[in-house]
């Protein structure tokens, strides 16, 4: 999914070649500021959207070996909101869509990054997306928007990413009313993660 997520490729960008040791430096999604969106074409009359409310996940960055960073984003299926009611709970409840009580995690867990352009800041997030307990390799197309101090975290580093891709639902087994329905989901992921030390450091003060 740009589901999510997903800074591996940061330091290999953004930060000094030269680093005294093989550091790893751990970002906490910021669910305020993480959104993951999608959508699909409606017998041809209409594109709806939907997106997940609750959407969380750490960032594990090596700044001398990129190639080393990993991601791992979870997402409640019980979160889905489609601003449809009616379609929320036949989504969550028939078993032509979600196992929403057998399986109610989404998981994304990196397995690498490929395609780096260092111009344009912009790499493939390659992950193993799962679903419905049915696991698939997926790459989200992503860019970094920006890297540095968050003003909203009393400086603390942050990164800010989007990435995107198209899965096929019948991947997961959810195939029912295609290709009616588009079989096929455009996947959008824009997120803010916070160096995951003043991220708890802020959770302990509220």
């Amino acid at each position: 999914m740009r589901l999510i997520l997903p800074a591996l490729a940061l330091t290999l960008l953004a930060a000094p070649v030269a680093q005294a040791a093989d550091t790893i430096t751990e970002y906490t999604l910021d669910p305020a500021h993480t959104q993951v969106r999608f959508s699909w074409d409606h017998f041809g009359f209409s594109t709806m959207g939907a997106n997940f409310d609750s959407v969380t996940g750490t960032i594990y960055v090596n700044e001398q070996h990129p190639e080393k960073s990993r991601v791992d984003v979870s997402i409640p299926v019980a979160s889905i909101h489609t601003h449809v009611p009616l379609l929320d709970e036949h989504l969550l409840t028939q078993p032509d869509f979600f196992k929403a009580e057998e399986h109610p995690t989404i998981t994304f867990r990196s397995t690498g990054i490929r395609n780096v352009d260092r111009d344009d800041e912009e790499f493939d997030l390659v992950g193993v997306l799962t679903v419905n307990g049915i696991s698939k390799e997926v790459v989200l197309e992503t860019s970094v928007n920006k890297v540095g101090q968050h003003p909203m975290w009393d400086n603390a580093r942050a990164v800010g990413l989007e990435a995107e891709t198209t899965l096929k639902r019948s991947d997961f087994g959810m195939g029912a009313f295609a290709p009616a329905v588009s079989d096929e989901l455009e996947v959008r992921i824009e997120l803010e993660a916070i160096e995951a030390s003043a991220f708890a450091k802020a959770q302990q003060a509220q």
